[in-house]
């Protein structure tokens, strides 16, 4: 199974070290890499399968990608796939996190890094010329993408924006009983094991955790980090934007306030913090593999050994929950999808994705001031549309493009 799909795998890694620009721009590349250059899903599947995973607490990109390969070889392939996108990026910043005393605060060293977001606002160009025939096919279709872009871009990175979204979308594509009629369904076999573990895995974790608070066990940082990082992963809506600022609050703020009551709770530098926020944003894949970084430092203290096991720690437990919702929630999905009700949602979904992934575009382009009042940014706007140009009218694969990107950024 391993040699059938190692090509697959292999496309995998290489779009775990060229992935930059959070969630949206992880989409357009899946786009160029997964559906155009090898059609491993249909453009109409992985914008169904994005519309799901943003419904689902936990990182979405990941998700999506787990389900690609849980499309192509079930289980097995969808575990190893989500292993070979998650282990680059988590590798990078929990190796950050023995490094950050020495990172060139004044910011010389990301230089390299540029012009990664003007590219991958022209991957979003790219993606939204791309999906938008099979995500807009009709008059309410074309107004729920336009008011789903002009929300997306007025409330960015508002944790409910997206799922309230997709909701409201598919109930208003569902108002029409014209089309689509009702047929006859079996009820499928419902297989309970991964959510009763997602269950379990949650319940034992904050049990074992305020026991290792009340009675202060010597190993006991270890325990409330995983049991950090497990209920962060499961309930956290909106992607690493909404994550970073929970992190800061739980080791870096919420310290200060408690340390009276409990001193020996897992505290992380003010400074040190900001700086991951800040790294984590050049690097590719998962912007969720900043629970590495903060793993990393949260058991620093307890030695470089306890220091690597805190890396470990912190990305099973922000990515464990993840899986096993989507794994748990994806074969429902799909049973659900038989009933007319559901499957006329899907044409609304389809469209406020499209809309969320055109806003994101305007509000990335806003940010890199392209234009005002004294002209325009010159060297941002070529990096902007050679790579949408390059991307529609080539088949020049993604990898190619970001090195040519960072080699752009490296020598200018």
């Amino acid at each position: 199974m391993l040699l059938r799909h190692l090509h697959f795998l292999k496309l995998v890694f290489l779009h775990s070290i060229t992935a930059f620009g959070g969630p949206q721009a992880h989409l357009a590349m899946m786009m160029k890499t997964f559906v155009k250059q090898t059609p491993y899903v249909t453009e109409q599947e992985l914008m169904e399968y994005n519309a799901f995973c943003q419904l689902l607490p936990g990182a979405s990109s990941t998700q999506t990608l787990t389900l690609i390969g849980f499309k192509r070889g079930g289980i097995l392939l969808a575990i190893l796939t989500l292993l070979v996108w998650i282990l680059p990026a988590c590798s990078i910043m929990g190796a950050l996190s023995f490094l950050v005393n020495y990172l060139d605060k004044g910011g010389e060293s990301l230089k390299l890094f540029q012009y990664i977001v003007p590219m991958a606002a022209g991957f979003l160009i790219y993606a939204c010329v791309s999906a938008f025939p099979y995500s807009v096919n009709n008059r309410i279709t074309f107004f729920i993408a336009i008011i789903s872009a002009l929300l997306t871009f007025l409330f960015f990175g508002r944790p409910f924006v997206v799922p309230v979204l997709i909701v409201l979308g598919g109930f208003v594509t569902n108002l029409s009983k014209k089309r689509i009629p009702q047929e006859e369904i079996k009820p499928g076999k419902i297989r309970w094991w991964n959510i009763w573990l997602f269950g379990i895995i949650f319940i034992l974790a904050g049990v074992f955790s305020e026991m290792a608070r009340k009675h202060d066990w010597e190993y006991r940082k270890p325990v409330n980090l995983f049991e950090n990082t497990y209920r962060m992963g499961s309930l956290v809506f909106g992607g690493g934007n909404v994550l970073m600022p929970i992190l800061y609050e739980q080791y870096s703020v919420r310290p200060d306030e408690v340390k009276e009551k409990n001193p020996n709770v897992i505290r992380i530098d003010k400074k040190e913090m900001l700086t991951g926020i800040g790294l984590v944003r050049a690097m590719p894949g998962p912007v969720f593999s900043i629970a590495s970084y903060t793993g990393g430092l949260a058991l620093k203290n307890m030695g470089n050994y306890w220091q690597v096991a805190g890396i470990i720690i912190a990305m099973i437990g922000i990515f464990l929950p993840s899986a096993l919702l989507v794994l748990f929630f994806f074969p429902i999905w799909n049973m659900l999808k038989k009933y007319s009700g559901i499957y006329r949602s899907l044409e609304g979904i389809n469209a406020v994705v499209m809309g969320i992934m055109i806003g994101s575009t305007l509000y990335i382009m806003k940010d890199l001031s392209l234009f005002n009042f004294q002209g325009f940014n010159g060297a941002n706007l070529l990096v902007v549309a050679g790579t949408a140009i390059v991307l529609i009218f080539t088949k020049l694969p993604a990898p190619v493009l970001v090195l040519s990107c960072l080699a752009l950024g490296y020598f200018l």
